[in-house]
């Protein structure tokens, strides 16, 4: 039995052709705007803390208005101050002598009721992220949240210790993290059997990347949608 020849496709009009172009455009400069206007505004914002501190004398702004007498914005002459500043106190700070003002400074600051509360809650949140930014997550998972049949992505960071592994008792146990969707910085601390988690061969990136985009940007996109074209000839034969 032959099939019914099917009908071309509709031409598409000048306005939709247009329509496509501006989208297709959009989706190559977006990423690329945004991210230089970020740099530029972190940029100035560093800036406007750090040049204030530095002494006319050696401010290479002021210095080429005083020869020229040109008015020029050299951003990120702030940046590079404080990276060069904060490498000098770190490696002051790795010495003995270092150490030792350090600590005595630390003393001094810790003496004091309501500064002390100040700076040993903001020392411990530069820590905790200096300490994440150095460990990564293990593996993407999947884990039955929030009741059995629902599956959601997780990350797998480390295995249960201490008292939570002891309480629980001989099984053995994990500790994952289970982001929100399309914000995965905030999320769910869950301590699960390792038996009921899944491990996924995806990347972490890419398990991200699926969860900031809502499920809209899968990982291996384009083969899994070669192997889909492939499987359509086959069920039309």
């Amino acid at each position: 039995m032959q099939l019914p020849e099917t009908p071309p496709p509709p031409k598409r009009g000048f306005f939709a052709g247009l329509r496509s172009s501006f989208f297709a455009g959009l989706v190559v400069i977006a990423p690329i705007g945004v991210t230089i206007w970020l740099i530029w505004t972190l940029t100035g914002w560093i800036d406007s803390w750090v040049l204030p501190l530095i002494p006319n004398a050696y401010n290479p702004a002021i210095l080429i208005r005083d020869l020229t007498g040109i008015e020029v914005n050299i951003r990120g002459i702030g940046v590079v101050t404080f990276l060069l500043f904060t490498i000098l106190v770190g490696w002051v700070a790795k010495g003995l002598i270092g150490r030792s003002l350090i600590l005595w400074a630390e003393s001094l600051v810790l003496s004091i009721p309501v500064v002390r509360s100040l700076y040993s809650g903001l020392k411990q949140i530069v820590e905790t992220v200096l300490s994440q930014g150095e460990q990564n997550f293990d593996k993407a998972c999947l884990v039955e949240y929030p009741r059995k049949g629902i599956w959601a992505i997780a990350f797998i960071s480390a295995s249960a210790k201490g008292e939570i592994a002891r309480r629980h008792g001989p099984e053995d146990m994990v500790s994952v993290f289970l982001p929100t969707t399309p914000n995965p910085t905030s999320g769910f601390l869950l301590f699960i059997p390792r038996k009921d988690v899944i491990v996924l061969d995806m990347t972490v990136e890419d398990a991200a990347k699926l969860i900031i985009s809502a499920g809209l940007v899968y990982p291996n996109g384009e083969e899994a949608k070669k192997a889909l074209e492939d499987k359509v000839p086959e069920a039309a034969e």
